[in-house]
């Protein structure tokens, strides 16, 4: 399986066609990982890991400027993880990265791993900030971009947030510095699955119109289906372009589904912390393998 070895995104450079493969075939390897380490301990967050591959690949294959061998670097654009218990998806990033060996994964969860079933930066090489408690993540990202811009540094923030962390009022706070400041080196993103632990979204607390809500918030917004490359590829590269060191943040509200990619996960009830049985891993993975190749192929035959 082949891994990122960029210091540079290559989004400027590559036709948009190989962008999407790329971010495609990472989310499919990424997806597998997230398999994989949820086989360790026989449950976890795997749902969320699936819905948001196709998302998180877009940032590390196609956006992220980063050293695979020195992840403190100091000239790295920075990937905060808002929601702590997505770190199955992360870790499967920052493996696809070569920021953590492929091996490791196989540690997920474990007594003295360095990868926590929950994010935490003290421990894991990638992780800029520690998870738990939702609604921190874009008070820190806001301290962040701020804190480059008086560096003079145009290393860029990319803030990973869930639906269900836009019921936390801190969110909206840090919504309105972001635009105070103008920080248009910081690029948001929202997890839209529509599932929390205690229910639908919508009926636990309604968020909606989210895009005329950012977009009121003086935020340059945009809503995609975050499970299409392509949608992504292309709404990353807008947000790039209107980047700068002062400016718009910029929101990319992502349409999601928990489990994509695997049939017999994405309609499955209490999906938000999934109990999957030993002998449906494999089955998984089979489901997994048989939808890229069909996807790959149909693409294949329309060029």
């Amino acid at each position: 399986m082949s891994q990122l070895t960029h210091d540079r995104p290559p989004a400027a450079a590559a036709p948009l066609e190989d962008r999407v493969e790329r971010v495609a075939a990472a989310a499919y390897r990424m997806r597998h990982y997230a398999l994989n380490m949820g086989e360790v301990q026989g449950q976890g967050y795997v749902g969320q890991a699936l819905g948001s591959a196709d998302i998180m690949a877009a940032v590390y294959a196609d956006q992220l400027r980063f050293k695979p061998d020195e992840p403190e670097w100091e000239g790295r654009d920075r990937f905060l993880l808002s929601t702590g218990h997505y770190a199955i998806g992360h870790y499967a990033a920052l493996a696809e990265a070569g920021i953590v060996p492929v091996d490791e994964l196989d540690t997920y969860g474990s007594d003295d791993s360095r990868l926590p079933m929950s994010g935490m930066a003290s421990y894991t090489p990638g992780m800029e900030i520690s998870g738990g408690s939702l609604g921190h993540g874009l008070g820190v990202a806001v301290g962040i971009a701020l804190g480059l811009r008086f560096q003079g540094s145009d290393a860029r923030v990319f803030n990973f947030l869930s639906d269900g962390e836009l019921d936390e009022g801190s969110t909206w706070e840090a919504a309105m510095g972001a635009h105070h400041h103008q920080l248009g080196n910081l690029t948001a993103m929202v997890d839209i699955n529509a599932l929390q632990a205690d229910g639908k979204t919508d009926t636990v607390l309604r968020t909606e119109p989210l895009t005329e809500k950012w977009e009121a918030f003086g935020w340059f917004t945009q809503r995609v289906d975050g499970n299409d490359p392509e949608q992504l590829v292309r709404a990353f590269s807008n947000a790039s372009e209107q980047a700068s060191t002062t400016g718009h943040p910029s929101m990319i509200l992502c349409d999601t589904l928990v489990g994509r990619g695997v049939p017999l996960l994405e309609n499955r009830e209490k999906a938000h912390f999934m109990r999957i049985d030993e002998s449906e891993w494999q089955i998984c993975r089979d489901q997994l393998t048989a939808g890229f190749e069909a996807a790959t192929h149909e693409g294949t035959a329309r060029s």
